[in-house]
């Protein structure tokens, strides 16, 4: 069966036309959907009972609730989700004194190796669907508090681009979930023809995985540096600059690695003159991982210094801990090669 959920008003048109339906009905379904959240098709009561048959013959709602949840003491929630493919994604909820936070996948594992993630070592298992990737929102059960999204989760957004994109569309559309572009955050490691299509297509905000300002030391930890290198992500984003979205970059500090004073002073090299935000991150461990995080006190060090050279740098708050907290380690637990 095919899924509803996750398709554009532009294709649930397309596919009631299909059928023989009025294209007035895409933009009903579209609201039973996005606003009122039906579970059945039978629930679209505005549609005729024998339209509700021919849609029920092909499609479904194609929503499905977490399968696992873990619980962390700070009050951090990491759900699992179990796709149609038998692959596992992760999402986690993120509540804090003032807004919650909930960060998604848009892939099952991912392509792009970084040594210091736990989802890259399954490699790519599947792009997402853009129900699949809207159903980790509508299915929390902590929807109706949720401030803000990150596409921060397991996989690399803009190497399924087109569904993220779809996504994005139905989340800040007036037919859909009808949100602010401020309040979605898009992470990536820079591919940049999915990066260029993102900034033409999208007004949501921009996270750029930096973790080293140094090329040879950034392609060690992330080997995507090779086909899309630092500089040219920021030519981009530079050129989209009359956009005024918000971009930040985020940087994982690993002990002895990237976090000296000489990589500070590269990063305001780097960076300076431009309104960027930095958000320091501190390292979750993985299991067969040489890598280490750094301590409290060099990450503070770290942060003044940017911040007194006129970068605006912060320390992200680690959260989940005690719940797999590192991005992937859940997923992999319940994943059986096979």
């Amino acid at each position: 069966m095919k899924s509803l959920f996750g398709k554009t008003l532009e294709e649930l048109v397309a596919d009631v036309v299909e059928k023989g339906l009025p294209s007035f009905s895409g933009k009903q379904i579209a609201g039973w959907l996005y606003k009122k959240g039906i579970s059945d098709i039978s629930e679209i009561t505005n549609l005729s009972k024998k339209a509700r048959e021919i849609l029920s013959s092909e499609y479904e709602t194609g929503l499905y609730p977490p399968t696992d949840v873990h619980i962390s003491s700070d009050g951090t929630k990491k759900y699992l989700y179990r796709l149609n493919s038998g692959n596992f994604v992760e999402s986690v909820y993120i509540p804090e004194i003032d807004r919650a936070t909930l960060c998604i996948s848009s892939q099952a594992g991912c392509r792009m190796a970084c040594r210091f993630c736990m989802t890259g070592r399954q490699g790519l298992k599947a792009n997402l669907s853009s129900g699949e990737i809207l159903n980790q929102i509508w299915s929390l059960p902590e929807k109706d508090k949720l401030t803000n999204v990150v596409f921060m989760g397991m996989g690399e957004p803009m190497d399924n681009i087109d569904e993220v994109l779809k996504s994005l569309e139905i989340l800040t559309s007036g037919y859909g979930f009808g949100w602010s572009h401020k309040r979605i955050t898009v992470s990536t490691v820079g591919i940049l023809s999915g990066l260029e299509k993102f900034l033409k297509n999208s007004q949501c905000r921009l996270a750029v995985s930096l973790h080293s300002p140094f090329d040879e030391e950034r392609q060690k930890l992330m080997p995507a540096q090779k086909a899309f290198p630092v500089k040219e992500v920021l030519k981009l984003i530079e050129a989209d600059r009359y956009a005024q979205r918000r971009i930040s970059f985020e940087y994982i500090m690993f002990s002895g690695i990237n976090d000296s004073r000489k990589h500070a002073a590269a990063l305001v090299k780097l960076l300076s003159g431009n309104d960027f935000r930095i958000n320091l991150i501190r390292f979750h461990k993985i299991p067969d991982s040489p890598l280490s995080p750094s301590d409290e006190t060099t990450m503070e060090n770290f942060r003044d210094y940017l911040n007194s050279k006129g970068l605006l740098c912060t320390i992200r708050s680690s959260r989940g801990e005690d719940i797999f907290a590192a991005c992937g380690m859940l997923s992999t637990k319940n994943y059986k090669p096979g």
